[in-house]
């Protein structure tokens, strides 16, 4: 009974520590992906802030600029990736809308970012656009890969249409919560005109003044690391028209000037969402391979024992008494 009992527990054993690199190996992998109808939005903003004032054609310092910044998955897009990319694809619709102090629309930037869900690396492929410019992005954008590194990466620069690399600046703790903190500054560039402003200036009059738009940031990301999901996210942006004179009657005037950061309210709800996502990744990386291969090892030690009682010799029967003769 004690060796049949001992199987079991080594058939146990065994399976727990198959089970354990599994986990983490094969089935990690695979099931943690981003879903393709993800809807997320954020609101920043940046108070106070220096904003163009197209009517008067100056720089006006003002109270606050609101950026509202949603991304939404495109399902029926990504199931059509997918039929050519052979894996899974999501297809992200974003767009940035911002709004002046009075509510009225300053600019709004569309964009389509697609990736693969599995790694956050992008996948090129038709449809992939700023502001209805095709591009070719290189590297992340929005988002970090699970299981982030310490360590610099690539990420996409919506103004300027390239990629430069996001410097890990070390560790830090955000409201309790272990991050990573990254920065990349984008130097002075010259970028093209957003194709919806307050007013709009035709290309060929663009052209022909010379008027130039140029934009500079450093950009500052606070990562949760096990889903590589930004915490917290600000920018300390400026942007300016050059060559203005013309048109203008100044040779360069600020655009917009502020240091960007996410409201508190989605600072709050932007954690919470994470802390819940961290909970179901760590329980494929960490929890489960290790419970299993704590499980396994308490089989073997428990089959071993049972193993060992059952060779144990049996204790030899007590010699009959001697009857002394009469």
């Amino acid at each position: 009974m004690r060796r049949r009992a001992g199987l079991v527990l080594l058939a146990l054993a065994v399976f727990c520590a198959a089970m354990a690199p599994t986990l983490r190996w094969y089935a990690f992998p695979r099931l943690a992906k981003i879903p393709p109808n993800q809807y997320q939005e954020t609101v920043l903003e940046a108070k106070p802030a220096t904003l163009l004032n197209y009517s008067t054609l100056r720089a006006e310092k003002v109270d606050k600029i609101t950026i509202i910044q949603t991304l939404k998955g495109n399902v029926e897009e990504s199931r059509r990736i997918e039929r050519d990319a052979g894996r899974d694809v999501v297809v992200w619709d974003a767009l940035a809308y911002i709004t002046g102090p009075d509510g009225k629309m300053v600019s709004k930037v569309p964009e389509r970012y697609i990736f693969d869900a599995h790694t956050q690396d992008p996948v090129h492929a038709t449809g992939e656009s700023v502001d209805g410019d095709p591009v070719r992005r290189e590297g992340i954008e929005f988002k970090w890969p699970f299981l982030t590194e310490k360590r610099d990466y690539q990420y996409f620069d919506a103004q300027t249409r390239t990629s430069a690399p996001i410097h890990y600046k070390g560790t830090r703790t955000f409201r309790g919560m272990e991050v990573y903190y990254f920065e990349q500054t984008i130097p002075w560039t010259r970028v093209p005109m957003p194709k919806t402003m307050p007013v709009k200036i035709p290309p060929e009059v663009i052209a022909e003044s010379g008027l130039s738009r140029w934009y500079t940031t450093k950009r500052m990301f606070w990562i949760e690391p096990v889903t590589g999901a930004p915490v917290n996210g600000e920018e300390i942006h400026k942007e300016e028209l050059r060559n203005a004179k013309a048109l203008m009657g100044r040779d360069t005037i600020t655009v917009f000037e502020g240091h960007v950061k996410m409201r508190e309210d989605y600072v709050r709800s932007v954690g919470e969402m994470v802390s819940s996502n961290r909970l179901m990744v760590l329980m494929l990386v960490s929890y489960l391979p290790w419970s299993l291969t704590f499980l396994a090892l308490l089989f073997l030690a428990l089959a071993l024992w049972l193993e060992a009682r059952s060779r144990r010799p049996a204790p030899e029967p007590d010699a009959a008494p001697v009857t002394p003769p009469v």
